[in-house]
Formats: C-alpha cells, structure tokens, sequence
C-alpha cells in the first residue's frame, strides 16, 4: 500500500521502467539479424576465408530468448497496483502513521546500513596500505581490548 507521495512516484517509475524493459525484450532483442553479404567479402578477401568464416558463422546456433519472468510476475505487478487503487482511500488514518512511521524507521535503516557499506569498502581500499595504528584510531574499541589483554598477559591462546 503505497502511503506517501513519494512512493506513489516510486512505484509510479517503477511501473514505467518495468514496461519500457518489457518493450525493449519484445522488440529489439527479438529481431533476426541482417543478413551477411557474404559476396562483398569475397572480392575483398578471398573466397577460401569468407568460406571458412560462413560455414562457422552458420554452424553458431543461437538461442531465441524467451521470456519466462513477465508472465510470472506480470499478474503479481498488476494485483497489486488494483489492491493499492482500490484500498488506498479505504485505509484509516492510523494505518496510514502506522505505515508512514514503518517507512521513516526502514528509511534509517538503508541509511545506516548505506553507510556501514562505505566504511567497508573504504577499508577495503586501504586495508593493505593501513598500519595498525591508523586502524585502532578508527576502532579505538578494539586498541582498548588489545592493550588489556597485553596488559593481562592474554595473547588469545
């Protein structure tokens, strides 16, 4: 159930990414080939080569595709979208904060999650080139557990 605005537009572009992809599998990829002017590069090359490349070229078999995803999530898209037209105005106001309050809070999460992303593959980067110290600056946490375990004469043995 989409609550805001703004996931109206998100599921709005959704919906329209979804068709232009569907559009562009049905007709672009779906197209035979032109065909080779096999005479063209007779002249130029010489016909024992073009000949070679024609039977090999002729010999790659390739497969059509065949679209097996949209029939199956197609019906799925579309009860959805008629679920959200039909209950959208039905819902009760604090359904509509319940939903709005679940989204800020998942909202947050991605964010955090984002960025727990970036400091993983910062370090990453620089995990190679990084010295110890450079990393217990950015863990102090950790530069604490070390030194009271060397401290208490524990070398994790």
């Amino acid at each position: 159930l989409l609550v805001s605005d703004e996931a109206r537009k998100e599921f709005a572009t959704l919906r329209r990414t979804f068709d232009e992809v569907n559009s562009t599998l049905q007709t672009k990829f779906s197209q035979e080939p032109e065909p080779i002017d096999w005479e063209y590069y007779r002249k130029g090359i010489g016909s024992r080569l073009v000949d070679m490349y024609k039977e090999a070229y002729e010999s790659v078999e390739i497969p059509k595709f065949v679209d097996t995803v949209t029939p199956q999530f197609k019906p799925k898209f579309d009860a959805l979208v008629r679920i959200n037209s039909i209950l959208d105005p039905l819902l009760p106001v604090s359904v509509l904060v319940e939903l709005k309050e679940a989204e800020e809070k998942s909202l947050k999460e991605s964010e955090r999650l984002e960025k727990e992303i970036a400091d993983v593959q910062e370090l990453k980067q620089k995990i190679s080139t990084m010295t110890a110290d450079e990393y217990f600056e950015k863990h102090p946490e950790l530069k604490k557990k070390f030194d009271d375990e060397i401290r208490n004469d524990n070398w994790g043995y």
